[in-house]
């Protein structure tokens, strides 16, 4: 008889499979499954306005997986990073990492089988007492919405985590921003380089050719020859600074040796900054903030699942006896509950309180913190942005005209040569300045840009 036992175990035990099966269903995989390729993640993270902003230019073009042999454009810079970034993919590990553990909250607990025998091979025993064999099935029964509040909560970490790998994403195209107007910058220092090397060359043969008719001391030759070779020290310095930042770029992407020829954009003109105060109400876009209601609902759905573990689950036995002497048998059934007298959860649960204000009191400072960094990144862009307007405006006029004049006198031997030298030191001096307070002004535009979420022209579209 005991076969029948063993039958309508198997029937319960495959409907408690089938039940446990239907509690959450697994995501369909590749006909592949050895395939080495990651499954693409099913989760898509939150997207700030930066983010959507080149991710919205990037449809205009054609994606390309490779490195630009030529010209590189920061939009180009932006999308090779977004795709091959190695930080970046190990953050979005984290994301299926996640999807996972979602998968894994939303099952049931497995029923158990037992089967023992009693008194086997005592031939003494007779009826009852002999030898017999049970057969049991035991199933976990969880109560208090145990696994909802589990579904629950690992789906806010999952969001969490959709929260790091977008902070990670704008931390990454404002690495891209920022090292690419560095490759500019050095750029067009060494440009600006190259042209000091061609005026310290004109005034070296004008020298020499003053030295020869015996107009000036062999001495002004001398000191010609001497500026130029300082001008070439410096143009070694640019060439060098230039190959540093182009490696720096091509780092974004996770490449050690840039390809592209050249990075192809302007530092063009200071544009006009909208308030500190205009900036200050766009910092919720701010991932760094944005992720902390995330992360109190996370803490709160911690809570509660905490609070449903002090409610006592049940298992429910089903089984029979066979006796071996007599043939007969007896079916079994039970139920179990442990008697929550000590142990009810209290101190997972006052945990969970604390993890809560915890993260309330963190979010503060993090709100402190981001509006801080705010506003030293916009004094930053205020004070680059005011000392490029006045060099441009003021100084790089005077100080050509006053080259212009210096050098066309001391072909007519108006001046001395220590003149020439001055004004020459002057006008490079002054653009050395322009460039590098262009260069800071943007510096510090794509760090405001990633401290509000959203690019500086929006923002000041918004203000207007």
């Amino acid at each position: 008889m005991l076969y029948k036992y063993f039958s309508i175990l198997l029937l319960v035990s495959l409907l408690t499979s089938v039940v446990g099966c239907r509690a959450y269903s697994p995501p369909a995989e590749s006909s592949n499954s050895l395939s080495s390729k990651p499954a693409p993640i099913t989760h898509s993270p939150p997207q700030t306005p930066l983010i959507r902003k080149f991710q919205e230019a990037s449809l205009s073009t054609p994606a390309k997986k490779d490195e630009p042999k030529g010209n590189l454009t920061l939009r180009q810079a932006a999308a090779l990073a977004l795709l091959k970034n190695p930080t970046l993919a190990a953050f979005s590990q984290e994301i299926r990492v996640q999807e996972a553990r979602v998968l894994q909250a939303g099952l049931l607990p497995n029923p158990r089988l037992s089967v023992q025998g009693s008194n086997l091979g005592n031939a003494t025993l007779k009826g009852p007492d002999g030898a017999s064999t049970t057969v049991q099935l035991s199933q976990l029964i969880l109560l208090g919405g145990k696994i909802a509040k589990r579904i629950k909560a690992a789906q806010l970490t999952q969001d969490l985590a959709g929260w790091d790998y977008e902070t990670k994403r704008v931390n990454v195209l404002t690495q891209v921003a920022q090292s690419f107007i560095a490759v500019l910058s050095a750029q067009r220092r060494l440009a600006l380089v190259q042209q000091l090397v061609s005026l310290a060359q004109q005034v070296a043969t004008t020298v020499s050719k003053r030295v020869q008719a015996g107009k000036i001391s062999p001495v002004e030759e001398t000191k010609a020859q001497v500026a130029l070779s300082s001008v070439h020290i410096q143009l070694t310095r640019a060439e060098r600074n230039l190959t540093t930042a182009r490696k720096q770029l091509a780092a974004t992407w996770g490449s050690t040796t840039p390809h592209f020829q050249q990075a192809a954009g302007q530092m063009g003109d200071v544009a006009s900054l909208p308030s500190l105060e205009q900036l200050t109400q766009l910092i919720s876009q701010n991932p760094d903030l944005a992720r902390w209601t995330t992360e109190i609902a996370q803490r709160q759905a911690f809570i509660h699942l905490e609070k449903s573990k002090a409610i006592p689950d049940i298992t429910v036995n089903f089984g029979g006896t066979e006796y071996a002497n007599t043939g007969d048998y007896a079916l079994l059934a039970g139920i179990s509950i442990p008697l929550m007298l000590f142990d009810r959860n209290q101190g997972s649960i006052l945990a969970a309180e604390r993890q809560l204000t915890k993260a309330e009191e963190a979010r503060r400072a993090a709100q402190v913190q981001v509006a801080t960094a705010l506003s030293t990144a916009y004094q930053r862009l205020a004070a680059a942005h005011a000392e490029a307007t006045i060099l441009k405006t003021q100084i790089l006029p005077g100080a050509q005209n006053a080259f212009d004049a210096v050098n066309k006198g001391f072909r007519l031997g108006k001046f001395a040569f220590l003149s020439v030298l001055d004004a020459q030191r002057t006008l490079f001096d002054s653009k050395s300045q322009y460039l590098r307070a262009l260069t800071d002004y943007h510096q510090a535009a794509a760090e405001v840009e990633r401290l509000i979420g959203e690019p500086l022209e929006t923002a000041r579209a918004k203000g207007e």
